[in-house]
């Protein structure tokens, strides 16, 4: 999707710069880029500092910044949908109607990032700066506390001394819960496959009417 979509508008001036949240280290992501041979740059977030700057809670997400380095749409979900929580566990299938409202949300916000790179400041689809800034949520103190001891949980972890740092990566995702990236983190360095083994799905159905992905605020993007 990415590749494609880069392949069409290199020639723009347009980028797609890609940050894998993996803290197990590079091994365990190059693996997944290796198999995409992306031509745009692909980076590996060990220490999940891109997180903590941008505010990224989940995976895929997305922020459109500008060639003078502004954002003009915060963080966001990057054209996902909640269509998996039908999805039928014991086939891995989802019904046909969430499968063509993830194709049709995935093309909307495809297509408007086309029309930002070919209108600039004229797209629909992008924000002022004072509208950058009123979306982008404040930080609160159990998430900002979350992210100090999830760091330390990651320095003690890469020190040998995994008990405790993983106690303190779950002990930052109790205090944070809506970040998803935190607790997948720390539940792939206790098991390898554990983020989306039956624990995972059992986190999902718990949301109950809360969003895994928040919605997206743009144009023509179906709830």
């Amino acid at each position: 999707m990415w590749q494609t979509l880069y392949a069409e508008l290199k020639d723009s001036n347009f980028i797609v710069i890609a940050v894998a949240l993996e803290s197990r280290g590079n091994e365990a992501a190059s693996e997944w880029i290796e198999q995409a041979n992306p031509e745009y740059p692909c980076l590996i977030d060990v220490d999940h500092n891109v997180a903590a700057l941008y505010n990224m809670i989940n995976v895929p997400q997305a922020v459109w910044i500008d060639e003078r380095g502004k954002i003009v749409r915060p963080t966001e979900t990057a054209g996902a949908t909640e269509g998996f929580r039908k999805m039928n566990l014991k086939t891995f299938t989802m019904p046909d109607a969430e499968m063509q409202k993830a194709r049709q949300t995935r093309q909307l916000y495809l297509d408007a990032i086309r029309d930002w790179v070919s209108n600039g400041e004229q797209s629909e689809h992008i924000y002022s700066p004072e509208q950058a800034r009123g979306r982008v949520p404040g930080l609160s103190n159990d998430a900002a506390m979350a992210d100090a001891w999830f760091r330390l949980g990651l320095y003690l972890y890469a020190d040998e001394r995994e008990t405790e740092g993983l106690a303190l990566m779950y002990k930052a995702s109790d205090l944070h819960p809506e970040s998803w990236s935190i607790w997948r983190q720390t539940a792939d360095l206790e098991a390898v496959g554990k983020s989306m083994g039956a624990e995972f799905w059992a986190r999902v159905e718990a949301l109950g009417e809360k969003h895994y992905y928040a919605p997206i605020d743009m144009k023509g993007i179906p709830e």
